[in-house]
């Protein structure tokens, strides 16, 4: 099967129920993308399929046949970080750093919907993406932080 991943074509060849995640960390080497609790729980394996969410770990490597895979490692161009990343960084949004690979990517999927998201807009996205150091207060910050480098600011509830 053919997957473009963050931006580059990949022929892959391995089982077509073998889960996204580990095509990704194994046979590509891309370690951004965590493996967390292996039931699409924690969502620390979150890419985008698409530009759409998706738990790496559930997702059948079948499904993204012919289809755009962004990881972590995909969002910098050069040596400038996305907008997101840069805001993780600035808002000192992170601890042991292990959510935020699916916290960043589930973030650029919701400011791509939704550029000037509501605090419950950036709750309701994150919804289900678990920090084991319980930086969400700060993860909150870097969201809304994006969302105005973007030109605007986030609305107030």
């Amino acid at each position: 099967m053919t997957v473009t991943i963050n931006g580059q074509a990949h022929y892959l060849t391995t089982a077509p129920d073998r889960p996204l995640l580990d095509v990704l960390r194994e046979d590509l080497g891309l370690t951004g993308t965590k493996y967390g609790c292996g039931e699409g729980q924690c969502r620390a394996c979150t890419v985008l399929l698409n530009g759409k969410p998706v738990t790496s770990c559930l997702t059948p490597a079948r499904l993204a046949e012919g289809k755009f895979v962004t990881t972590i490692e995909g969002l910098a161009a050069g040596d400038r970080l996305h907008r997101v990343q840069q805001a993780f960084l600035d808002a000192e949004a992170m601890q042991c750093g292990y959510c935020v690979p699916g916290m960043i990517l589930r973030t650029v999927a919701l400011l791509d919907a939704t550029p000037h998201p509501t605090d419950t807009q950036i709750v309701d996205a994150l919804n289900g993406n678990l920090c084991r150091c319980c930086g969400y207060v700060r993860i909150l910050a870097a969201v809304r932080l994006a969302a105005q480098k973007e030109g605007g600011r986030p609305h107030a509830e």
